[in-house]
């Protein structure tokens, strides 16, 4: 099932070096298990370092995606890898090299990109058999098929970490790793197979566990180290409630949290003193396209109630929680609301009309008053003058 490549082999896709040179997931593949029960050794030998962990929630994770028939404009297999939802690193088999994403990354030496870009074309041919092997249990011998790898680590602000391991087929969940028994959890009857491949031998449950509980973290903390203030910084949010009201259904106010960083936030809704968990909804936190993050909850209440309500939001770039209420608009802000729309109206017939007099002016026949020298007597007199 898999290949080793062991320290001090020349194709070792990396030294252990994880405090000055962070590295992804080696390739281990197609070998005796004895060598795979060596390297995850090493990979369990890692310690972190000890010291503090820049504020916030900080995540590392990669995709793999391979087609089996890719088609135009379609890779073979695409590799990406994230810090904090944002891409650093990426691999292209048309390209076929692994290239940078982020301008902290880029510096990195050449054997840095050498490596990576090795390791990848290695995992290429891994997810390749994965995929191939998996369509054999569905009898599929051709067709468009994808399979997907998807791996991480966490670390919460708390400095509690959290790590996971999937395998997904044509887009759907097939097997995911329980670190904590490590068996491999087979999401739909055919991923039994898969199981039964994958758990022939423990120590490669045991491998990808000492990797994701070591070097996944001792790289995550060297990524934020180059990456700096764009990956530690904190922004707080700009909080907003708005009001919506649902045809038979009442009313609806919405806590909106938009532009903040780290992702980590906090949001409740309570009524006085009692917080309202079962009664509000939530959004998952997504990125703004702009390196920072949005989310809301909302709640519903009954009309004419609104002021009892109150959005508590927490986050690392406020100093203390946040409450915030919906305000009615002022008298001012609803008259200003009623005459905006009149008088832009008006504007708008005023240029209409201007439009259509300065029409039918233009269709009356031209004679120029003697002496007129004027803007529009010039230039309408241009073209004769330029005949003469």
């Amino acid at each position: 099932m898999y290949r080793i490549f062991m320290p001090g082999d020349s194709r070792f896709p990396f030294p252990f070096l994880p405090a000055e040179s962070p590295w992804g997931l080696p390739v281990v593949a197609d070998g005796p298990a004895s060598l795979a029960k060596d390297v995850m050794a090493e990979l369990a030998s890692l310690k972190l370092e000890k010291k503090p962990w820049p504020g916030g929630s900080h995540s590392l994770r990669y995709h793999y995606l391979a087609l089996s028939e890719p088609g135009p404009g379609l890779p073979h297999f695409l590799a990406v890898g994230y810090v904090d939802d944002h891409p650093f690193i990426r691999y292209d088999s048309r390209v076929g090299r692994a290239e940078p994403q982020a301008p902290w990354i880029a510096p990195l030496d050449a054997q840095y990109w050498e490596t990576e870009t090795q390791k990848q074309r290695a995992w290429a041919e891994v997810q390749q058999v994965e995929m191939w092997t998996v369509m054999g249990y569905y009898n599929q011998s051709g067709g468009r098929h994808s399979a997907q790898r998807m791996f991480g680590c966490n670390m919460q602000e708390d400095g509690r970490s959290s790590s996971f391991w999937q395998f997904g087929f044509d887009g759907q969940d097939h097997l995911s790793l329980d670190l904590e028994t490590l068996s491999w959890v087979s999401a739909e009857p055919m991923a039994v197979r898969t199981k039964r491949w994958w758990e022939s031998e423990r120590c490669y449950a045991e491998y990808d566990k000492a990797y994701l509980e070591g070097l996944c973290l001792a790289s995550l903390r060297r990524y934020l180290e180059l990456g700096g203030p764009s990956l530690t910084r904190r922004e707080p949010p700009t909080v907003q409630v708005t009001r919506h009201v649902i045809q038979g259904r009442g009313v609806t106010l919405r806590c909106w949290a938009l532009g903040f960083y780290p992702q980590d936030i906090s949001l409740s809704w309570w009524l006085g003193e009692e917080e309202l968990t079962l009664e509000t909804e939530y959004v998952e936190t997504r990125p703004s396209g702009d390196g920072t993050y949005q989310t809301w909850a909302a709640v519903w209440v009954p009309a004419g109630e609104e002021a009892g309500y109150t959005c508590h939001v927490q986050h690392a770039g406020l100093n203390h929680m946040l409450t915030v209420a919906w305000e009615p608009p002022s008298s001012q802000g609803f008259i200003a609301m009623v005459i905006c729309p009149i008088l832009f109206l008006l504007v708008v017939g005023a240029v209409i009309l201007t439009r259509r007099y300065l029409q039918a002016k233009d269709e009356e026949p031209y004679e120029q008053a003697p002496g007129d020298y004027g803007l529009g007597g010039f230039w309408r007199g241009s073209p004769r003058c330029s005949q003469a």
